[in-house]
């Protein structure tokens, strides 16, 4: 095994937990989530990762294509479990104030409610705690776009709340 393959490896390794969060927030559930992240993490050993790429936003662009890959072959889409959803409730800063003021409930029906351009958003920003320019990076769309998405998210959210 060559230093790049170790490398890649580990990097793996340390996203596991942050591309297993974002692939459920994707495909709507853990065990499909699941499925996407070893897409992802088998797609990422076989083709590697560019060298002038960030780990991070090369995985999230790879988990990204191979789930809009099986949208358009299954043409069904969902949100994330609650279980995950409450897990997380904790970590989130700048959406809490919007996601506290509606049940658990209330939040998986409001997400499914949600285009799928916005729970992309969403997911990368209030989940995965991206920046703004990160999740841009990463969607391959101007920062603007983004930030109007997650404005559209959140003002959705609350009329739905």
């Amino acid at each position: 095994m060559n230093l790049a393959e170790e490398q890649l490896k580990r990097a793996i390794s340390e996203h596991l937990d942050p591309l297993r969060r974002f692939s459920a927030a994707l495909t709507g559930n853990p065990a499909d989530g699941d499925d996407l992240a070893q897409g992802t993490v088998e797609r990422l050993l076989d083709k590697g990762v560019p060298r002038d790429a960030t780990f991070a936003a090369w995985m999230y662009r790879v988990c990204r294509n191979l789930w809009i890959d099986q949208v358009r072959k299954n043409a069904r889409m969902t949100t994330p479990g609650q279980d995950d959803l409450e897990r997380r409730m904790d970590n989130l800063d700048g959406e809490q104030t919007v996601m506290t003021m509606m049940r658990m409930g209330e939040i998986e029906a409001a997400m499914q409610k949600l285009e799928i351009d916005q729970r992309e958003v969403l997911a990368l920003v209030a989940i995965e705690e991206c920046s703004y320019r990160e999740a841009a990076e990463i969607l391959e769309i101007p920062i603007g776009t983004v930030m109007s998405r997650v404005a559209r998210a959140r003002k959705r959210l609350l009329e739905l709340s």
